[in-house]
Order: structure tokens, then sequence, then C-alpha cells
């Protein structure tokens, strides 16, 4: 029944899908601010547009309320006042109302899915994924939540005690992007709360129905008003500005542009925040002589073209050994052309979506023009598919690439996949390694020898060996270099939502 309904819904408007939505609660255009859903006060809106639409008339799905600095500066007067109750409550509270947040998710997550298809384009397997990836940081934090303990340290003064507090920094400032609309948010939310922090997220201008639905599920599970605001707003820089800036706002954390966060860490030594940065990337694959080169081939799909390539950690340079590397090329071309399928997300056949906007359409034209005027050529793909949407793109392998092209240097952020050849692994992982970023990088060799020495070299964040997915809860996530600082997700998820209070007790 469900195939038959995803298959109906792919033929009519965005509108009339948000129409069969299960849970209508889940559709808001309003802000939530202190428990309440509120308009902006000059009652400005701006339009939410599906990127997978085939023209400009027909892609409009909602118009949301645009809220300017004075509205998010109410929210963060009241996630402050929020803040003085909220961190006195206990872990388990809190991890109680996270366990429900999950399961709301879970209860909802079809809806929710279809939400993300509309605004982000991604396929419907893609966006259910993202659901149950998202919601799963909920349930990570809710298990971490009561757990937050200090330490007791021996002193070198025998007269006294050093103890420590760990004690939630305050009000957080989230700013999330659009490529994981629900997920970016739940990995910060999550760890907020489960410390005893309060929240105002101002969601990508791209993608804020998701954000919204999120906050009607924190009022249903119970989330104290002013624990979790949520104002979509379309003037990006002003209002990060304006967080950044906020003395109330003790910390920031920002997931996107590398040359975003450089302005946001500027604008946040104003106050000395606190900050977590996952910015962007030029993730590495690398596939040894002695590969699996099947496995390599479906893990480099998995690493490069998840989301059309539109995520931090899709593999952006793919390097494969001389001595394997027309074989591969060929296994890789035949396998993306039968396990792929361009078009609406909402069609069960579906696996890639659109590119999100003009300028990432733009960026991925370039990178394949550049590319080919310096001698690559192209084994699959390379054209823009205006006869399935405007802003669609075929998945792109390109082979013979050079360290002269802009795919070597630039992140793509879109279905273009560089093939490289190297001959030794002291070249590779000099090419690797020669960029200003280093969020992940994966490679693929049976030689465990080799997996550590590579590893070890590899300078960035986290490193997928054989495998081309990495993400989960469990994982601590973020980068090296530019690519930022700080960690979300995992166990070492809740420091930078954390200060250290030290007590030294005299005894004697």
């Amino acid at each position: 029944m469900l195939k038959i309904f995803r298959r109906q819904l792919a033929a009519v408007s965005s509108p009339q899908v948000l129409k069969e939505f299960k849970n209508q609660e889940l559709i808001r255009t309003k802000g939530y601010v202190n428990g309440n859903w509120i308009e902006s006060s000059e009652r400005k809106t701006f339009s939410v547009n599906n990127p997978a639409r085939a023209t400009k008339k027909e892609d409009k799905i909602a118009d949301v309320y645009a809220f300017d600095t004075k509205e998010f500066g109410d929210a963060i007067e009241a996630a402050e006042v929020a803040f003085h109750s909220f961190k006195k409550t206990t872990g388990r509270y809190r991890a109680d109302l996270l366990q429900k947040l999950y399961s709301l998710m879970i209860k909802n997550e079809d809806d929710l899915a279809k939400l993300i298809v509309l605004e982000n384009g991604k396929s419907y397997a893609d966006a259910l994924g993202e659901v149950r990836y998202a919601a799963s940081f909920f349930q990570w934090f809710a298990e971490e939540a009561p757990r937050v303990d200090g330490d007791v340290i021996s002193s070198a003064n025998g007269a006294n005690r050093i103890i420590t507090l760990k004690q939630p920094i305050g009000v957080c400032g989230l700013l999330t992007p659009w490529n994981f609309p629900a997920a970016m948010i739940t990995r910060k939310l999550g760890a907020a709360i489960a410390v005893g922090c309060t929240s105002v997220i101002k969601p990508a201008s791209e993608t804020p129905l998701s954000a919204l639905s999120i906050a009607h599920l924190a009022e249903e599970a119970g989330i104290p008003p002013g624990v979790v605001n949520v104002l979509p707003a379309n003037k990006t820089a002003e209002v990060g500005q304006f967080i950044c800036e906020h003395p109330l706002v003790k910390k920031v954390s920002f997931t996107g542009s590398t040359n975003v966060g450089k302005l946001l860490m500027k604008q946040s030594s104003t106050t000395l925040k606190k900050l977590t940065f996952e910015l962007g990337g030029n993730a590495p694959f690398i596939v040894f002589e002695d590969a699996d080169i099947d496995k390599a081939v479906q893990g480099a799909i998995t690493a490069k073209f998840r989301s059309s390539g539109q995520t931090c950690v899709c593999a952006n340079r793919i390097f494969v050994h001389e001595t394997i590397y027309d074989e591969f090329a060929s296994k890789f071309v035949q396998k993306v052309k039968e396990t792929t399928q361009l078009g609406n997300g909402l069609q069960e056949s579906i696996t890639h979506g659109p590119l999100i906007h003009e300028r990432s359409l733009a960026k991925v034209q370039q990178h394949i023009k550049d590319a080919v005027e310096k001698g690559a050529k192209v084994l699959l793909g390379g054209n823009h598919r205006p006869d399935i949407g405007e802003f669609f793109h075929d998945l792109t392998i390109l082979s013979d690439c050079t360290q002269e092209m802009d795919v070597a240097h630039e992140e793509t952020f879109g279905p273009v996949a560089p093939l490289f050849k190297f001959s030794s692994e002291e070249e590779v992982l000099k090419l690797a390694n020669n960029t200003e970023v280093g969020l992940a990088g994966y490679f693929y060799s049976p030689d465990i020898s080799k997996v550590f020495r590579v590893a070890e070299e590899l300078n960035v964040g986290m490193v997928g060996v054989n495998t081309g997915g990495i993400s989960e809860a469990a994982l601590p996530f973020g980068g090296v270099k530019e690519s930022g600082f700080g960690r979300e997700g995992s166990k070492y998820g809740l420091a930078d939502y954390l200060t250290i209070k030290s007590l030294v007790i005299g005894v004697e």
C-alpha cells in the first residue's frame, strides 16, 4: 500500500502531498518561541520550494514566516529564563524527555521523511534513513544524560580535596544546514537537552519545515517552554551575526562552509563564545592495489553519491592504484548504471534527487567543464537534466583527472566522481593530505599493517576503512584543520555543551 501511495504522491503538487500526511500537526509555518507558535511581527514570509519540481512555477511547498533579529532576541531571552530552571533538572528527567522525542520521531517517520523529500529533494529511502539517523541522536543522548559526572582529584596538599562539577554552559545558538534538515538539528539539540542547556535554532532557509516539525514534537514530548526555540529566517547573515554577538548566547554550534565558519568565529570573538564548527570537506577515497574491487566500488557509490553528493563527508577525490585503475573504473561505471535512477524522490524506484538550487548546479557544471578542458574523460553522465527538472544533473564519473583541475582542490558538493591514478602509498598520502580541510577520508585494503599506517597518516577527523558509510550516533563526528573543531554525537558530544567547575575544599 505504501509503495502505491508513494507513486501517487510523485504525480501531484507539493501542497497536495502535505494534505496526505497522517499527522497534519507536523506541518508548521510559524516560529516556536517559549512554548508558543508565533507569527513574525511584520508578518513577512518567504517561500520554501521543492527543488525536484519541473519548473519554478510548480515548486512552492509553503510560505513560512520570516523572523528578524528582534524576535531572535526575544527567543534568546526566553531561553535564558528557561535555562535557570532547566539546568536544575535531573539527568534522568532529561533522558525521559529525549526518549519521548525519539519515540515520536519514529512514530511519525513516514511523514517526516516525505517532508525532507519535499524541501530537500533527496529520495524517500535516503530521507527515511535520515529521519531514523536523526532520531537516533535523541536515543543516544537519552542514554548519556544520566551519566554526566564529575571527578574527585587527588590534591598535592593533604589538607585539600579537589572536586570537579560538569555544568551546562547556558543558551546555545544552533545554526543548521539544508543537506540534513533533521539530523543536523537533533545531533546538536540532543546533546544540549541532555546536559540541561536551552537552545535557539535557526534552520537553513531552504529547509525550515523539518525544523519546525521537530519543534512540534518537542512540544508534544513535554519539553518545557523556552528550552527549544525555532525561528526560520531568510536574512541568514544578519541573524547569524546577531546570535554570535549576543551576550546571553554562551555557545554556538554551526554546520556549513569553512568561509562562513571563519566569519562566525570572528563575530563570536566579541563575547568569547564556546564554539563547535563542522565545516567543509574534501574527502579522499583511496583504493589500494590489494583491495576487494567490488566492495570498493560499492563503497565509492555510498561515499560519493549519497544525497547526490551533497554531504560534507562525501568522497570528493577518488584515488585508484594504477594496476587496478581500469578495472575499478569499468566496474564503477557499470554499478552506477545498474543501481541508480534520477527523479522525484517520492517515486519508488528513485535513488537520487536534484541539487538544492541553481548555485549548486552551476558549480557542478563548472567543475566538469574545467576537468574536461584539462584532459578528463567523461565515463558516465556529465549532463544537466532539465528533462527531469530544473536542478537535476547526471551522476557523473570522470577519468584521467589531474592535480591541475578544480576537482582536485575544491569541494564539488555534487554528483561528480573524479578518478585519479596513483602508484605508491607515499604518493597517494601526499595527494590526499594536500588540502586545507580534513573532515573525512576513506580507503580500502585488507592489509592490517597498512590499515593502521594509512589511517594514522591521513590528516582527517574521521576515517572509513573498507567502508563507505561512517555516520552514526556513536561516532565522534568532526574534523581537523579548516574543517572545524569539536565533536558531535558519541560519548564526546556532550563536552562542548558543558563547563567544568573545580572545587577545592579544605578539610583540615
